[in-house]
């Protein structure tokens, strides 16, 4: 029963006003924090009251009830708020004239919307704030409150302020339009707020995961309006590859003012530095979005005071510190609600019909609904060719989907035919890019020669490039999204469509295959026409990020074009630069079955291919495969050709360095001594080839445990690079790296340590932090600072070293398993003897898989790991032990080596402690005068000899003899080291010295 309200008096107002309740549209959530905060600045109460109209509750009978809302109701007046429900005008203007209309004082409101709304709104005298500055827009709304004219004061808890909501966050970055047919999912977008916002810091990463179709990216993009006032930063990244999520994270550098280079390692380094200390920004937010696959990029997901929102089909990320919301179908008032205002012709009924029949499957919805709303087919004839009036055989398009799709699009795709034929054939073309952004300017920026002719109006005329893309649009086919160049060389700049995968799939089945045959022989020519075509520079990666993606879709393996072909020979190289490992492997394996098909087993280009994926399966570990590769291709190449060509030495050069990793040094050091003097004598000092061959001549010698020399070589290579690349290039780097390793293993340690640092720097910058040259330059870095005496700094770095080397590589690559071994040994000393002992176990068996019987680095393994024996008190087992290791270090690489000498070094503690001190003393005997030879009589090797030999002669009661080689030892420590060195204290105090193994990774 309606009835009258009595006269407020004035007092009474005034204090109701103490309250105000705000009544919102959840998609006006902007506008409703931002009045609640400056109401609250001003000394009122808040209460937020999200408008929600169920279809079966009248109108006039939700107003009431809104009518009795603590204090003063203010309305945010928009098109979106009478739309709930949904209403007509009529019903609203008849709801508002029985219960506003006669005690129009119980009620306030605010417009901020320009749309149409129902006329008797006007009762409301809703105060205009739009298209106006924060400013005016505080004055107008306290002026519709009746609030005094009194400066608003800051809040006692110190928070900030939410944004006002025209204005954009200062940094805004790929995000989707908002979709103004959005329609429902209030209860996840604020169960996502809260599991956000209630995160500890650095925890805030949410997963938005369900099957494809679902809606997961409007849910995210909704979410990003929703609640954008409250970030400074927003950025939408496609993570559906690690390539492109690296490449689109780092465009963010510039836009955060971070002071970088072009390098793209730089920027990316730098944007995760800044988000993870939340400078110059804290409030971020990154979305993910069809991150499927979180083992290839889990491990770059920011970490810091911002936010991350995530849309996957893959609920594994609650494995990796991600909290999870699963996203279901519509409700069916939310379906029926969604496709009334898609396709206001349809009625109530008709729509529940039609969201029955679709399974309240959002996607299809959209477009289903989209295109009825244009055509005189009635909901029943529609799902009765659903069920089978066009095609009998329909099949579903994955166990995922309970809808026939096949047929739902077979009548979409019937109306694009009809209405924009150019439509139908952009729609095709992006099926041979990936699913998700498709670059379509590539294919407006392609040479347009010798186009099939139905392509050449599509791709040279601007007006039906534009019809056919807002076609695709009208009927939620594709999603148009722009951006923006950043300026440097290769940055990626123009309009991409968002293709879903479901939609791309059953585009690509449907195609007759003259057309197939056609269009993607125009994506492999887009594709190839965009590459940079230098692997090697880092600014150009961003672009070969952009392109590998694509390469699958468009099956370019298959491809009879020369400059197709180049493409996958560059992005195999940059890849194998850029350490994605696993991906270059598999594309180099399909790559290379496919040309030896098409081209014939023993064409060029089957060998410069070899090339790129025997670089590539190296570096993941697989050395015998890549042995038994490029010796077919050596062997087949000097057969052919001679000795004397080109591919035959690349072929050879890579043969070398699979030995290395086999552990046969000596074969592999013969090579590199016959190749460099070969290549320098066809192509000259300065080449770049003739470099990489004197390169990988000084890293023979280093494993062979010639240090000086390698030492010489690789300051030779380290100059001439700097001459003919750069400083910055790759190659210079590593020869940097090499060059400070080869100090480090002649301890001159300081320099060592300065060359490195300087190092670190710079392939942060270039390449990134979690390129696997930055890891092993850092890990040198750690060692470098771990024999200077800072072993504070150097355990810290070995940690972070081997956790990122776990994440990039796995725990079974060589790289992480040198990192491993050295973390375990720094644990032995001055960490957890437990964990050192799991670590050490599992680093021999992980080896013991992995390489060849006999290798170096097992026995190496052993022995650091009967270290750890003896530590824990198991004496006699750690003799066992360190006997075997020395034994096999001998058959493995010979009695002189360095790594033999210090199996000696250790085997002598254990006899002496053990109680065979005659055996210990005559060991570090024979120990000195074969590293005395190696190494010189002042190497750490052979002064840590000395000291051992000083103690089994004490051991020996030869006490005089002990202090004339200790005294001379501690003589050369010092005159080497230096007095305050932490090996020269050790000695002092005459603690026995132990030798920890160092693989030497390939």
């Amino acid at each position: 029963m309606s009835g009258t309200r009595r006269p407020v008096g004035s007092a009474e107002r005034r204090a109701a006003r103490q309250t105000v309740t705000i009544s919102f549209a959840g998609f006006n959530r902007a506008w409703a924090a931002w009045i609640g905060d400056r109401l609250e600045r001003r000394g009122l109460r808040v209460v937020y009251l999200r408008w929600d109209a169920p279809p079966e509750v009248p109108l006039v009978d939700l107003l009431r009830g809104l009518s009795l809302a603590e204090g003063r109701v203010l309305i945010l007046v928009s098109d979106w708020y009478f739309k709930l429900g949904p209403r007509t005008h009529e019903e609203w203007n008849a709801a508002l004239g029985e219960v506003v209309a006669p005690d129009p004082s119980r009620f306030a409101a605010v417009s901020v919307t320009t749309a149409a709304i129902p006329a008797a709104a006007a009762v409301l005298a809703p105060a205009d704030l739009v298209n106006i500055g924060p400013d005016e827009a505080e004055r107008r709304l306290a002026e519709r409150l009746d609030l005094p004219d009194a400066p608003p004061q800051d809040p006692a808890d110190g928070r900030r302020a939410p944004r006002f909501p025209s204005a954009m966050p200062e940094v805004w970055g790929n995000v989707p339009r908002r979709n103004t047919r959005f329609t429902g999912r209030e209860p996840l977008l604020n169960d996502a707020y809260h599991l956000l916002h209630g995160s500890e810091p650095g925890a805030g990463v949410l997963a938005l995961y369900g099957m494809s179709g679902v809606g997961k990216t409007q849910l995210a993009a909704e979410y990003v309006y929703r609640f954008s006032s409250e970030y400074d930063v927003v950025w939408w990244i496609n993570a559906e590859k690690r390539v492109s999520y690296r490449r689109q994270l780092a465009e963010l550098a510039p836009k955060l003012g971070l002071s970088t280079g072009a390098e793209y390692g730089e920027r990316l380094r730098a944007v995760r530095d800044a988000l993870r200390r939340g400078e110059p920004f804290s409030r971020w937010l990154l979305i993910l979005d069809g991150a499927d696959d979180p083992d290839q990029i889990w491990d770059l997901v920011p970490t810091g005071p911002g936010h991350v929102l995530i849309t996957s089909r893959n609920p594994q990320w609650g494995e990796h510190n991600s909290q999870l919301m699963q996203v279901p179908v519509y409700a069916r008032d939310e379906s029926v609600a969604f496709i009334r205002r898609r396709a206001p012709r349809l009625s109530e009924p008709d729509a529940d019909q039609l969201a029955e029949a679709l399974e309240d499957l959002p996607l299809l919805l959209d477009q289903t609904a989209g295109w009825l709303n244009d055509s005189d087919l009635s909901v029943e004839d529609y799902i009765a060719l659903l069920e089978g009036g066009i095609d009998q055989d329909v099949v579903k398009v994955s166990a995922d989907f309970p809808v026939a799709f096949q047929t739902a699009w077979s009548i979409l795709l019937n109306k694009l035919r009809e209405t924009v034929p150019e439509s139908v054939d952009l729609l095709r073309l992006c099926t041979f890019f990936a699913p998700g952004f498709v670059p379509v300017r590539l294919l407006k920026d392609m040479p347009h020669d010798d186009l099939p002719e139905q392509l050449t109006g599509l791709l040279e005329d601007p007006l039906l490039w534009n019809r056919a893309i807002n076609q695709l649009r009208q009927y939620s086919v594709v999603r148009l999204e722009s951006h923006e160049a950043t300026g440097e060389p290769g940055s990626a700049s123009g309009e991409s469509l968002y293709l879903h995968r479901m939609v791309h799939q059953i585009v690509r089945n449907d195609m007759p295959e003259p057309e197939r045959r056609e269009f993607i022989e125009v994506v492999r020519r887009a594709l190839a026409s965009a590459d940079p075509g230098r692997a090697t520079d880092t600014r150009l990666w961003d672009t070969y990020a952009e392109l590998v993606p694509h390469l699958k879709h468009a099956d370019v393996l298959k491809s009879q074009d020369t400059k197709v072909q180049r493409l996958v020979l560059n992005c195999l190289r940059y890849m194998y630069f850029a350490g994605e490992f696993s991906s270059g492997v598999k594309l180099g394996e399909r790559a290379l079955r496919a040309w030896r098909t098409t081209l014939g087993e023993h064409h060029p280009r089957i060998w410069e291919l070899t090339y790129h994926y025997a670089n590539l399966l190296r570096s993941s570990g697989d050395y015998e495969r890549t042995e038994a590769l490029e010796r077919q291709a050596a062997d087949h190449l000097r057969d052919e050709r001679g000795d004397r060509d080109l591919d035959y030495l690349r072929a050879v050069n890579g043969l070398g360095a699979d030995l290395w990793g086999l552990g046969r040094y000596d074969e592999a050091l013969e090579i590199y001594q016959w190749l460099y003097p070969t290549y320098r004598d066809l192509l000259g000092e300065e080449d770049s080839r003739t470099l990489n061959a004197l390169n990988n001549l000084g890293f023979g010698h280093r494993l062979l445990g010639h240090y000086q020399q390698a030492l010489e070589i690789d300051e030779k290579t380290l100059e001439s690079r700097r001459r003919l690349l750069k400083a910055r290039h790759p190659w210079a780097l590593m020869s940097e790296i090499s060059y400070a390793i080869g100090l480090r293993l002649l301890g001159r340690y300081t320099e060592a340590e300065s060359i490195q640092s300087k190092n670190v720097r710079e392939c942060r910058l270039v390449l990134g932090s979690d390129n696997p040259q930055t890891l092993r330059s850092e890990h040198n870095l750690a060692l470098c600072r771990l024999r200077v005496g800072d072993r504070a700094a150097a355990g810290a770095l070995l940690t972070r070293v081997l956790e990122r080397y776990e994440r990039k590589l796995g725990d079974r690559h060589a790289e992480t398993l040198a990192a491993a071994v050295s973390q375990s040994c720094f644990a032995r000393e001055h960490g957890d003897i437990d964990q050192a002992r799991e670590t050490s176990e599992s680093i021999i068996a992980r080896y013991e898989s992995l390489l060849i019987a006999g290798h170096p680095f097992i026995a190496g393994a052993r022995a650091n790991h009967a270290l750890i024996l003896r530590s824990v008190g198991e004496r006699e087992h750690a003799h066992v032990l360190v006997e075997q290791a020395l034994a096999e270090m001998t058959a493995a690489v010979g009695e002189n080596h360095p790594y033999t000498l210090g199996c000696a070094i250790n085997a002598s503690a254990l006899r002496n402690l053990v109680g065979d001190t005659e055996a210990a003393a005559e060991l570090s005997r024979q120990t000195i005068t074969r590293a005395t030879e190696t190494l010189g009589a002042t190497h750490p090797l052979t002064l840590s000899a000395r000291v051992a030999h000083a103690a089994d002669l004490r051991g020996l009661r030869d006490i005089q003899q002990a202090e004339k080689v200790e005294q001379g030892a501690l003589a050369d420590l010092e005159s080497t080291l230096g007095k305050q060195h932490v090996h020269t204290i050790s000695a002092r105090s005459r603690n026995r010295p132990y030798w920890d193994f160092e693989p030497q990774a390939t």
